[in-house]
């Protein structure tokens, strides 16, 4: 019996970026149907020589401190292909998800992002953030499925020639929350994004998380950053008073972010008005 599950592509690329996880990064990196580029970041806990014993066919770039999202970037040149899906070291795509993706980037030249249902742990749970994207209300004519003005990036695939000529992601936001402020540069050089629900990406959250409350903190860093860098100053004090009503999470995350300042304002290029209309259209929605 003949299956109608596409082969694997010689058109994508996974790019994983990991730290410290190499009883999970063992398991997932057999699940991958294309080449896998491994950006280690800084692990200590044998992560790089593991991988190179039990898995020679991946190319494993290491570093020698955590890069966070960076590492990504790192990844994707080394590619040389002209799409990257990324996964996290507890994600991967469903058996043939992957080249199904890869042919709807190829009927839709324009589409920068394809952003992939996440089914979430062994009971398949959707991830909330899908449900949010199934039902945005940007206007997507033409699109494969809803537009979108953001992603996850272990669920997406992007063109690596639209992921480049956006800057990647940067070694100012890291991690996590890296998504923003790439989508919203992708968005201002004409790009599209779109939520692809008939293609699965797989995340089994890792056990070695951080808490809650830290991860809390490093999201309102981001959301900080990003907004200097992209967004209009009174956005940035909007972002500045949730942050402060968030309380200590918010707080740590502002104090977090004062090292990154300079950075970020050096790199500061606010999004045009189309762009901030699309961003209240998403608030209001």
């Amino acid at each position: 019996m003949t299956s109608s599950r596409p082969t694997p592509t010689a058109e994508v690329t996974v790019v994983v970026a990991s730290r410290n996880r190499r009883a999970e990064l063992l398991v997932t990196l057999a699940r991958h149907e294309a080449p896998v580029v491994l950006v280690d970041n800084g692990s200590t806990d044998g992560t790089v020589d593991a991988v190179r014993a039990e898995h020679p066919e991946v190319t494993v770039v290491p570093l020698e401190r955590n890069l966070g999202a960076f590492a990504r970037t790192v990844g994707t040149a080394r590619t040389g292909t002209p799409f990257v899906a990324f996964a996290d070291d507890d994600s991967w795509w469903a058996p043939g998800d992957l080249a199904r993706a890869v042919a709807v980037m190829r009927e839709h030249p324009r589409l920068a992002v394809l952003n992939a249902r996440i089914l979430v742990g062994p009971e398949e749970r959707l991830d909330p953030v899908c449900a949010e994207m199934a039902e945005s209300p940007l206007p997507g004519d033409g699109l494969p499925g809803p537009a979108l003005l953001g992603f996850v990036a272990c669920g997406a695939l992007v063109r690596t020639e639209a992921f480049e000529q956006a800057g990647g992601f940067d070694d100012v936001v890291r991690f996590p929350g890296e998504e923003e402020r790439l989508a919203l540069d992708l968005a201002t050089a004409g790009w599209s994004m779109a939520y692809v629900d008939r293609v699965t990406v797989h995340h089994h959250p890792s056990p070695h998380r951080d808490a809650p409350a830290r991860r809390q903190a490093a999201i309102w860093r981001s959301r900080l950053l990003t907004a200097v860098m992209r967004l209009p100053v009174v956005d940035v004090a909007r972002v500045l008073v949730a942050a402060a009503r968030a309380g200590r999470p918010g707080l740590t995350g502002v104090g977090r972010s004062v090292r990154d300042l300079p950075a970020a304002l050096r790199s500061r290029r606010p999004v045009p008005p189309r762009v901030r209309a699309d961003l209240r259209t998403l608030a209001s929605g």
